[in-house]
């Protein structure tokens, strides 16, 4: 009896000792289907590095933007692993709030990321982040809803084409709205998309000179066409919906189009989530008609250690696994090929098994090759990005000019009201930080 209260008393103080010595990781990351999946998968990484626990924080895009940038910016140091974009990397690594992975292992095989996701994440050819997924843009669509209403999908199609199909196939009846588009306001959420429509309509933010371009015809036809085609053929409440909303709509059979990220399309063609998963076709972004630009856009959900966090050798231990040819293989394990993290390294889309499983592969590459994101309008522009423009200041101006234009979406606001107060918001905005002499 002494023996075995001994014994067992010994076993409690080696597990306090243990829980005394662990290091626990605070991860903020977005509430997405890749995301919660890791969550969920993360029994590996435990198991493999018993002496790291991990403390997780899991939020809406907006709301997880708004907190690591609150928390960088001011040095707060909530957390030790950040999900943060492409379009936050180059520019917190310039200020230095970023560390520096220099300590990912061996045998991650950095050289095997994809070269556009890689540059995008590095600065002075060092990496401040690791991307657990990337993404360009494309047209999901109801191959049913096609054929039914006697339609085909263009090639190359045009916007004009995807609002005469969009109102063709909507259904109200049947509850099935034409297409579904972001609404919701915010820099990475209706902007986005707006950005990378008005691309495609031959606009731009700014000219050369950083002068905004709101008073000009292409973000009149833009808006024009969203707005309308949003009231015509659009699911109610769609100034609400963002990029999680539209897929609950899709996968419910109530959209028959959506045009929004590449990484839509494992869930929409997943059968556990998808009522309508073998009945999706896929198609490049449009352009306007007479216009060469397919609305580049390139992203990447990326994990990255603040500077401010004293665990970044455990933080980069998390990240390197996360982010592994070996995670990609724990998810195809577990849920399927088809699931598994894409647009991110060159050797997936070299796996014959994936390719297989996954009949978006190619598409998603496709869509990938072709945004240039130095390149992202018609027109010479003096900044660098797709869906969104690389200078800090637009995560607030986006953020304004999105709730303006989702009031429109809403019914509150006119079109021209809209872009008059955009114009007018974004020179005072540029004016103030120095762009505009």
């Amino acid at each position: 009896m002494k023996l075995t209260t001994l014994f067992l008393g010994l076993c409690s103080a080696s597990v306090l000792a243990f829980a005394a010595h662990a290091e626990t990781l605070t991860i903020a990351t977005v509430n997405n289907g890749d995301m919660i999946r890791m969550q969920k998968l993360t029994d590996d990484f435990t198991a493999r590095n018993p002496d790291i626990q991990l403390q997780w924080v899991t939020l809406e895009e907006n709301v997880l933007r708004e907190r690591v940038t609150t928390d960088i910016a001011t040095k707060g140091g909530q957390y030790d692993v950040m999900t943060i974009g492409n379009y936050e990397v180059p520019i917190w690594a310039k200020q230095g709030w970023l560390l520096e992975l220099n300590g990912l292992g061996d045998d991650y095989d950095v050289d095997d990321l994809l070269p556009a996701i890689r540059a995008g994440l590095s600065m002075d050819g060092k990496l401040y982040a690791a991307p657990f997924y990337g993404e360009s843009a494309m047209i999901m669509y109801r191959t049913d809803l096609f054929e039914k209403a006697g339609l085909k999908m263009p090639e190359k199609p045009t916007w004009e084409f995807i609002g005469e199909a969009a109102r063709k196939i909507t259904d109200r009846n049947a509850g099935i709205s034409g297409i579904c588009l972001r609404g919701k306001a915010g820099w990475g959420e209706n902007m986005a998309f707006l950005t990378a429509m008005d691309n495609s309509f031959g606009g731009r933010w700014f000219d050369e000179k950083w002068q905004p371009q709101f008073d000009q015809p292409e973000w009149k036809d833009t808006l024009q066409f969203y707005a309308d085609l949003m009231k015509d053929a659009g699911p109610e409440g769609a100034s609400s919906n963002g990029f999680n909303e539209n897929l609950t709509l899709f996968q419910q059979g109530k959209c028959g189009m959506w045009i929004d990220a590449t990484v839509a399309a494992s869930f929409v063609s997943n059968p556990k989530d998808s009522t309508v998963a073998d009945k999706v076709g896929y198609a490049i972004f449009p352009n306007k008609e007479g216009v060469d630009n397919h609305g580049n856009w390139l992203w990447s959900w990326n994990l990255a250690v603040p500077a401010g966090s004293q665990k970044g050798e455990a933080a980069q231990k998390f990240i390197s696994w996360a982010t592994s040819k070996h995670y990609t293989e724990l998810v195809a394990e577990n849920e399927g090929w088809a699931n598994v993290p894409p647009g991110t390294r060159t050797s997936l889309y070299k796996n014959e098994e994936y390719e297989k499983a996954a009949p978006f592969a190619a598409p998603t590459l496709a869509a990938m090759d072709a945004a240039d994101i130095t390149k992202p309008s018609v027109k010479p522009v003096p900044y660098t990005g797709g869906q969104f423009v690389a200078i800090p200041e637009f995560q607030g101006l986006g953020t304004t000019v999105g709730q303006l234009f989702s009031a429109v979406v809403a019914g509150q606001m006119s079109v021209d009201d809209a872009l008059a107060q955009a114009q007018q918001v974004s020179v005072r905005e540029m004016t103030r930080a120095g762009y505009i002499k």
